[in-house]
């Protein structure tokens, strides 16, 4: 493994990320402008966003990914499979049970996320049908995550580098 080159990879796909990511921001800016949509809807994204940090870059895949290194290089290939197929099972059920709870707790986490989102019945009603529709993203990101990091583990760092480029490349596209 080269190192140089890894860090080099890595990095210029953060680079494009980040200017994709700017892209996006200024795109939805221009298309939808300040608004009660664009309010509700950054609102309801930022929830499963803030999760995924959780789930999927918090605590999680730090632990994972050095329990899944130790199990490549001192267990056997099958022990290996195994764990990651055990971890995925689990994490899969963990996030389906806190997609279903987001999704019926909606109106509950907006009113605790954006209070004053209330005091408008059509932008709270729309922000809560965005967070139904957005929430999923939670379950399918930190799945997404957790292949990122046994990639990483087998030394494949491109894919995982690349999906936030993917992530923003789709947000373009739809806006």
């Amino acid at each position: 493994m080269n190192l140089l080159k890894v860090l080099a990879t890595v990095s210029s796909m953060t680079l494009v990320s980040r200017i994709l990511g700017f892209v996006r921001d200024l795109i939805i800016a221009r298309i939808f402008g300040a608004g009660v949509a664009t309010d509700a809807f950054f609102v309801a994204f930022r929830i499963p966003n803030l999760l995924r940090r959780l789930f999927a870059e918090g605590a999680f895949s730090q632990a994972f990914v050095p329990v899944l290194a130790e199990y490549k290089n001192n267990r056997t290939e099958e022990q290996t499979r195994e764990l990651i197929d055990h971890v995925t099972t689990l994490l899969g059920t963990a996030l389906f049970v806190v997609t279903l709870v987001g999704i019926l707790a909606a109106p509950l986490i907006i009113y605790i996320s954006a209070p004053g989102f209330a005091s408008v019945p059509d932008k709270f009603e729309l922000t809560i049908a965005l967070l139904r529709i957005t929430f999923p993203y939670i379950l399918f990101i930190s799945l997404v995550a957790l292949a990122g990091g046994i990639l990483n583990t087998y030394s494949h760092f491109t894919v995982p580098a690349l999906t936030p480029v993917l992530l923003n490349l789709s947000f373009i596209g739809c806006a």
